[in-house]
């Protein structure tokens, strides 16, 4: 995917975290339109969460799980989900041993 990075990727879970900021990625909370050349930055930031959309469902189809988390969200809390998450995975992913089948 190309101009497309994840913030944070697990890689053995395929865990993906994005943390999107409020303005840029369209937050329903606390995003702003600007008003100088406002036609040009309503483009602009469609295309953001037009990408970030597109990104997670090509992600999604390569088998990794995918969180997107505000800038204004509780860190403790983000990283409890993360955890959480990738726990989940490792746990799912886990290769059976040879006894097991």
């Amino acid at each position: 995917m190309p101009r497309r990075t994840i913030d944070i990727a697990f890689t053995r879970a395929k865990v993906a975290v994005f943390l999107d900021g409020c303005f840029w990625h369209g937050c329903p909370e606390h995003a702003t339109q600007p008003k100088a050349n406002a036609e040009w930055w309503r483009h602009k930031l469609d295309r953001n969460i037009a990408r970030d959309t597109e990104t997670n469902e090509r992600l999604t189809d390569e088998g990794w799980i995918v969180l997107r988390f505000w800038e204004h969200e509780a860190p403790d809390r983000v990283a409890e989900r993360v955890a959480a998450a990738v726990a989940r995975q490792r746990r799912v992913r886990r290769p059976q041993s040879e006894g097991e089948q």
